[in-house]
This record gives C-alpha cells, structure tokens and sequence, in this order.
C-alpha cells in the first residue's frame, strides 16, 4: 500500500501546491473568492499531511505502531482542519451568495478586512473545536486495551477503548458539535436558494451561466466533503465492519483533499491560465 498511498499524497501535495502558489502569486487572483481558496488547499495540504505520512511509514515498515503523544497531535491537527475546513465551505457559501444575490455590495461586504476577519474565525473555530474534543477524549481512562481499528487516530475508535460510562461527556460534546455543523448546513442551504432563486431572474442566459459557473465548484467540494463525512459516521451499524470502516475513513479523510483542486481547477479559467503563465515564466528562467 506505500506506492499507493505515496502518489495520492504527492498527487495532493502537487495539486494544492500548484493552486497556492497560483493565487498568492498572480495579482488577478488577489479576489475574496480565491483568497478563501487559498485557504482552502492550505487547510488541505494540513489534512492529509495529518493522518497519510504516518500511514506511509507504517505500511512502508508493516506496522500499526503510533505513540500516545502521537495520537493526541493526530486527532488534534486532524479535528481542527476538518472543523476550520468546514467553517471555511460556510463562508464561501457566503461569498457565492453576495456575489450573485448583492453584487453592487461585493466590495462593501467582502473587503480584505472582513475576508481576514472571516479566514480567521474559521481558524480559530477549528482551534477551539480541536482543543475542547481532544482534552476530553484524552482525559478518558482506556478500560479495551489500546489498539485502534484504523489507519489513523480519530475521535469514534478512541472513544471504543473507553470506559463503559466515562465517554458519555465526550459523545455529548460530539452532538454539540453535529448542531453546530447542522446550523452551517442550514445556512449553505437557504444561501443557495437565494442563489437558485437570483440565478433564475436573470434575464440573460450567458449571465446565468456564468453565474452558475462559480458555484459549481463549490457546490462539488462541498457535496464531496458532506457525503464522505457523512456516510463515514451516520452508517447504519448494521452494515459496519473494520474493513469497511477503514475504507470509509479512507475515502474522507484523503479523497477531498485530493481531488478538491482538480475540482477548482477544471473549470477554472482563471486558475488555468495563471497555472499557464507561471509554468511558462519558469521554463523561460531556466533556458
């Protein structure tokens, strides 16, 4: 499984590399749109960098070996760049929703002040997330041994090897958190129906299109993250099983962060044609 695991990383690495650079370096992509984006393959350049190094390593070595302080940095990292990527998907909803419902307030309402200030509640919302779980799973005495069911720590199989009554604070916790994530949800919701609803008013056809143009991206990424998350932790019991829930957590953990800038790139003119002019600009530095 190392090759495999290698090319989807390097793949990732590639991909949000590319996509980074791409915005902080062309002055045309300095837009509230590609400054969240940006956010966004940084957000997953941490997330796969979080859980498949180490899964690398241990399929390199045939082992399932990771220490408890190891753990602990890896449900951490790993809950607090899934609830800031999250956050962020929420606000882009946002901007989708000013740029095609309000667009004469665009520059009014997403000004690089307030998309700082956005960028920087969705962090910091991935922070106080990942403290409050983490000290709580890691405050649970272990009572089911310490071997974990999956290619990385995650918050679910931890909680298995707890005490019988002890991990009902954490689970708690975790339903807080799921009606958090339903208000976001929510939210992206109703921001679409205006956008459907504006999108359907225009009156031309080459606007509407173009309109709709710069949400599908958006709407793939999103629908991607939702589904896998999803279905990762809302299975029925019935058809759960360790190699279903490895390929599961596979899927989720690894699968977005992947294919997220492809996704963004495909129908992207912009990003292509500043992906064009920066690969030209090094082949001319290195003749």
């Amino acid at each position: 499984h190392f090759w495999l695991l290698l090319g989807i990383y390097l793949a990732a690495l590639l991909g949000n590399g590319l996509i980074s650079t791409a915005v902080a370096c062309d002055h045309r992509l300095h837009t509230p749109m590609y400054f969240f984006l940006l956010n966004l393959a940084l957000l997953d350049l941490g997330c796969i960098s979080t859980t498949l190094p180490k899964a690398m390593a241990n399929a390199l070595w045939h082992t399932r070996h990771i220490s408890y302080a190891g753990c602990a940095a890896q449900v951490f990292l790993f809950a607090f760049l899934i609830s800031a990527e999250y956050s962020l998907l929420t606000i882009m909803s946002y901007d989708r929703y000013v740029a095609i419902c309000k667009p004469l307030h665009y520059g009014t309402l997403l000004g690089s002040r307030a998309c700082a200030t956005m960028a920087a509640a969705a962090w910091g919302t991935g922070v106080l997330t990942s403290v409050l779980h983490t000290a709580n799973t890691f405050s649970l005495p272990l009572c089911q041994g310490n071997a974990v069911d999956q290619f990385f720590c995650e918050i679910p199989q931890i909680l298995k090897l707890s005490c019988s009554q002890s991990y009902l604070r954490e689970v708690g916790l975790i339903f807080f958190s799921v009606l958090v994530l339903f208000g976001c949800f929510v939210f992206i919701f109703f921001s679409y129906v205006q956008i459907f609803r504006a999108l359907l008013r225009m009156p031309s056809e080459q606007g509407r299109h173009k309109a709709f143009s710069t949400c599908l991206p958006h709407l793939a990424v999103l629908s991607l993250f939702l589904s896998t998350v999803v279905f990762a932790h809302l299975k029925p019991f019935s058809i759960s099983s360790p190699s279903l829930d490895l390929v599961v957590s596979f899927l989720y953990t690894v699968v977005p962060p992947t294919l997220n800038p492809i996704i963004y790139s495909m129908r992207n003119k912009d990003i292509r044609h500043a992906l064009s002019e920066m690969f030209q600009y090094t082949l001319f530095q290195h003749q």
